[in-house]
């Protein structure tokens, strides 16, 4: 919404709040704020002092104003969309992107989803733009845009067949299927599933272990990981190449050094089992 707010306010439009249902229309429970019910919209009138009799209902199509038409309130349909300007559009389409996908998928410092309740439709590209996801074992996934008749928009088509196989990709694009924590793991869609109540503490493990890394090492790999499996051999041998003696130019604490003086030194350390030992600070 923060892309959206930035278009509205070079026009020296503001918005007082935003309301939203937290309820999944078809898995949550019974709830007053989804049309034809004006739940939110009380809620609104309440908190901002507004009298429904005398408001406007502003939507799409005709379904957007049914809550003003069963309450005898003032309404209008309106096609704010089709009135946006091409470059304004894609404006806000990058300003979308930018902090779901780029912001999170080049982040420095690794990232980790933790998926609990509900994922759907454009969830997907926050959890693909992460560097690992953990799910609850009961958490639902489901790519439900072909239940309103259109295809996984944005750039959620792009990330779930990267992330997914092409197999698994068209299935549950295509189906609209349903899918829990224990399938996506199946799928390799998460790292792995774990009963919901461990959700949080097996995330923080997973934390802890990461912070127990190089950091410098820990961003260059999953740089070079995420890069090098889009380029040929050629263009990753050059590339992985480049990537290393980058890292070691731009590691302060010289782990590859301290790391082989720990190994064939002080026999201190075995790699297959354990980080080397991090100076403290």
């Amino acid at each position: 919404m923060e892309g959206f707010e930035e278009l509205l306010n070079k026009d020296g439009v503001s918005l007082d709040a935003i309301y939203y249902c937290p309820h999944h229309p078809d898995f949550g429970p019974p709830c007053s704020c989804r049309k034809p019910d004006v739940g939110m919209h009380r809620e609104a009138a309440a908190e901002l002092g507004l009298r429904l009799a005398d408001s406007y209902f502003v939507g799409d199509k005709v379904t957007d104003v049914l809550p003003a038409k069963a309450k005898e309130v003032a309404s209008t349909i309106g096609h704010w969309r089709t009135r946006i300007h091409p470059v304004e559009r894609a404006k806000a389409a990058h300003a979308s992107n930018s902090w779901r996908w780029r912001r999170l998928s080049t982040f420095p410092r690794p990232t980790i989803a933790m998926v609990n309740g509900y994922c759907f439709g454009g969830a997907f590209t926050p959890v693909c733009a992460c560097d690992f996801a953990i799910a609850a074992e009961d958490a639902l996934f489901g790519l439900s845009e072909i239940n309103w008749g259109i295809l996984p928009g944005g750039i959620v088509s792009w990330n779930v067949a990267d992330v997914m196989s092409y197999r698994d990709a068209i299935y549950y694009a295509v189906t609209g299927d349903i899918f829990d924590g224990k399938r996506a793991e199946e799928i390799r869609f998460i790292n792995y599933a774990v009963p919901k109540e461990k959700l949080r503490e097996e995330t923080i493990k997973l934390a802890r272990k990461l912070m127990e890394k190089n950091p410098v090492a820990v961003r260059f790999t999953k740089e070079a990981i995420r890069a090098a499996r889009h380029m040929s051999l050629e263009q990753a041998t050059d590339y992985l190449r480049a990537k290393s003696d980058a890292l070691k130019a731009a590691d302060k604490e010289g782990g590859r050094d301290e790391g082989m003086k720990q190994f064939l030194d002080d026999k201190s350390f075995r790699p297959g089992f354990e980080p080397y030992k991090r100076q403290a600070g």
